[in-house]
């Protein structure tokens, strides 16, 4: 009989207000460019709901691992929204934590153990084992009765390796994060200096 995978914090708590308590706003803007982070290659291909979605509250790490944070990031979400992988990789888990819908995909290659994107609240449309693409749909933005978002829907985005939480926005290079235009360099070396 296959492992389930042990519910993480981030998801079971998904509909709970943390950091500051119930009476907490949450924070609503653009993504905040996160501070690179060696353990976490830029590998994603996409934003698991629409393009460059508000986020909703961002990444703030708890100071222990039973200190009050925010393990990942809430993107604006309306109810029906497709859900869909950042990166390759294989479902993990698919199913409920705490009354919720949460898909849980290892990426390829990204070492041992391997890094895990989490998404919820979700009604999964893949199963345990499922090979998925980028860009490959995991199911659907579930509604919820909280204020976990403050006045709008949305999707908690987490990721993890083993059991350390990392910010999920590590993953997504600077052009899916609204930082500029790439541009071309030439073969022969760097541009010249103007």
């Amino acid at each position: 009989m296959p492992e389930a995978e042990p519910a993480d914090p981030s998801d079971a708590h998904a509909g709970l207000p943390s950091g500051g308590g119930a009476g907490t706003p949450a924070p609503t803007g653009p993504a905040t460019p996160p501070v690179a982070d060696p353990a976490v290659p830029a590998l994603a291909r996409s934003w698991p709901v629409g393009i460059r979605p508000p986020v909703v509250r961002g990444w703030e790490p708890p100071a222990t691992a039973y200190s009050r944070g925010h393990r990942g990031v809430d993107l604006e979400a309306v109810p029906g929204a497709p859900v869909r992988a950042v990166a390759p990789g294989r479902v993990s888990f698919a199913g409920r934590v705490a009354g919720r819908g949460v898909v849980s995909v290892e990426l390829s290659g990204t070492g041992s153990p391997p890094l895990r994107t989490t998404y919820g609240p979700v009604r999964a449309s893949v199963h345990q084992g499922d090979e998925v693409l980028a860009g490959t749909v995991l199911g659907t933005v579930e509604a919820t009765r909280d204020a976990h978002c403050g006045p709008t829907s949305c999707l908690h985005w987490g990721l993890l390796r083993g059991a350390v939480y990392l910010n999920p926005l590590s993953l997504l290079p600077p052009w899916l994060l609204g930082l500029g235009p790439s541009r071309l360099l030439p073969l022969d070396g760097p541009p010249p200096e103007h």
